[in-house]
């Protein structure tokens, strides 16, 4: 099988860009249709409901869901099967009655959850590790793709008065530039989704010019961004005395809005930034209003906090694990499925935005360190590295600035060819700094029974 990603790389940048706004025209079709503004509109007319009428939306959504699963996902009916063989008869139209569902199990089968009626080969494949480092596949029809990013067209780009028929800039985890390309463009323009792609990896202090100049003449009227990494580019704005593009609205993505990062990215570009929350496996999704408050899509999961001691409801105000039960994905159920995060729910007060959807107090998790490159760069996003590949976990420890170690639980099947294939995709996106493998048969926790992905011990 050729490496599509190699052969892209050796494009030339008009090139890239025809390639990359083919892969965007492709998205744009599975993203977005003819339905999608009654969607949209009929999101935002959801968000008056009163709580009685998300409770009964949700209690029939939650039993269509369970019958789904239980009756049409081989998994599923394979554990209630088991469970009756050996004369229990718990009814599994309670969602109490049904076991936690852990990453792992998704990890060794995941065509196990997808519904025997549907044909996978007609649906999307989408790739996500988290925050655990444990690379997993999610399967979804066209009609459930375009639901979310409805409801992401909504409950994002809507609340602040901006649109995905807007030209917009993502600076995202993609390879989208070689890694040893020198000198700028460090982007690429993808005309199928309106999209300036700007590229994590190449992101320092002595690029900021570059990356502020592309925004200046792109002028995307909103930015989605790592914090962590835009943080970099804002500060550096601010330390050189560059003139910041000019755009409404920003949006943090995959990982926590510190204190520290709104502060820089604020001051920088005069704007305001909002956080969002959610993962690939669609089982829980939040967004932040222009009040400042996390609300959460009661649309996309059924959400149950859990202590961490054992598998009680955690009091309302009081931080625990996140279990959600998806309810927009049906053809790929997850029941009761930890997230691998920890959050703290809000009171039923009302938002002065005066939406009534409930509230999400605070998101413990997602917090990973940067690695630095030799010369200068941070990088975030390295999740990629290990899609598709027979691993359980990883985590990547950058010792000193020329050193990763790499501790990797393997699954069944690993082999050398894909320690090769880790190493060259590390070297595609951090370039030539040695790396080290190391098999482990477990990754230490924290105290919140969660370990980060990323660790740096480079300042």
């Amino acid at each position: 099988m050729p490496d599509w990603l190699k052969l892209y790389h050796r494009l030339p940048y008009p090139l890239r860009v025809l390639a990359t706004s083919a892969r965007g025209y492709y998205l744009r079709w599975w993203r977005y249709g003819p339905e999608t503004e009654r969607l949209v509109e009929e999101a935002l007319e959801r968000e008056s409901w009163s709580p009685k009428q998300w409770k009964v939306w949700q209690e029939e959504r939650l039993a269509y869901i369970l019958h789904r699963a239980r009756h049409k996902v081989p998994y599923y009916r394979e554990y209630w099967d088991k469970r009756r063989r050996v004369g229990d008869k718990t009814s599994w139209e309670y969602l109490e009655n049904w076991p936690i569902l852990k990453k792992e199990e998704v990890r060794k089968n995941p065509k196990a959850f997808v519904a025997e009626d549907c044909d996978i080969r007609k649906m999307y494949c989408d790739h996500t590790s988290g925050t655990t480092g444990t690379p997993l596949r999610i399967y979804l029809k066209r009609e459930t793709v375009r639901h979310w990013y409805a409801l992401f067209e909504a409950r994002i780009r809507r609340w602040h008065g901006v649109s995905v028929n807007e030209s917009w800039a993502i600076l995202g985890g993609q390879l989208a530039i070689p890694f040893h390309q020198q000198k700028p463009p460090f982007w690429v323009y993808n005309a199928g989704l309106n999209q300036l792609y700007l590229s994590t990896y190449h992101l320092s202090p002595q690029n900021a010019r570059w990356y502020a100049e592309a925004l200046r003449r792109y002028t995307p009227t909103h930015l989605i961004a790592y914090p962590s990494s835009l943080s970099v580019l804002a500060a550096a704005i601010l330390d050189q005395g560059l003139t910041p593009p000019v755009i409404r609205v920003i949006f943090s993505n995959a990982e926590p809005l510190l204190p520290s990062h709104k502060e820089v990215i604020s001051k920088t570009f005069q704007c305001p930034i909002r956080n969002t929350y959610g993962m690939g496996e669609i089982v829980a999704a939040a967004s932040e209003c222009e009040h400042g408050m996390m609300h959460f899509w009661p649309e996309v999961g059924y959400i149950e906090v859990l202590n961490g001691e054992n598998d009680t409801p955690a009091p309302v105000g009081k931080a625990g694990r996140l279990v959600a039960t998806g309810l927009l994905n049906a053809d790929m159920p997850l029941i009761r499925y930890e997230v691998g995060d920890r959050i703290r729910l809000n009171s039923s007060q009302i938002c002065t935005c005066v939406r009534l959807l409930p509230h999400l107090a605070a998101i413990e998790g997602r917090l990973n360190d940067l690695i630095v490159t030799p010369d200068g760069r941070r990088i975030f996003w390295l999740n990629p590295v290990f899609y598709g590949l027979p691993i359980r976990e990883v985590q990547i420890i950058q010792e000193t600035l020329e050193r990763l170690r790499v501790c990797i639980v393997p699954a069944p099947g690993y082999t050398k060819e894909d320690a090769k294939t880790i190493i060259q995709r590390l070297h595609q996106r951090v370039g030539d700094i040695k790396i080290v493998l190391e098999i482990v048969d477990f990754i230490p926790r924290d105290a919140n029974g969660k370990f980060k992905a990323v660790v740096s011990y480079v300042k």
